[in-house]
């Protein structure tokens, strides 16, 4: 018997916290190249590495480095949510520990963004 897609599982949060977790390893894994490329422009010597890191004070920049801190902290508190679903004794508590997960990430992005503003 040919089994159909439930689509009901896509309401659950335990689907969007495993969305949430995949696509933020997605996007870091992006992000690694653009990553090697500015720690590369110190081998090019100091002029490079200045010209690099004015352009890094700019807000579009800024803000882009407040979204790769908001993924970080998805990322990790996503991932320690699995390691304590996987191999915590007590069962049942999926929703909890998803609501601790996403409060985790986003008051690790809103204490960075209040350090970006003072």
């Amino acid at each position: 018997m040919k089994r159909r897609n439930d689509f009901r599982a896509r309401n659950h949060p335990a689907y969007w916290a495993f969305w949430l977790h995949r696509v933020s390893g997605l996007l870091l894994a992006l992000f690694l190249p653009l990553h090697f490329w500015a720690l590369g422009q110190a081998l090019h010597g100091a002029a490079a590495l200045q010209n690099f890191l004015g352009l890094a004070e700019q807000p579009l920049f800024r803000f882009a480095e407040w979204g790769l801190v908001m993924l970080l902290a998805l990322h990790m508190t996503g991932g320690i949510r699995l390691l304590l679903i996987e191999f915590a004794p007590w069962s049942g508590l999926r929703q909890d520990w998803i609501a601790v997960a996403l409060g985790a990430a986003a008051a690790a992005g809103m204490a960075f963004a209040l350090a970006l503003l003072g």
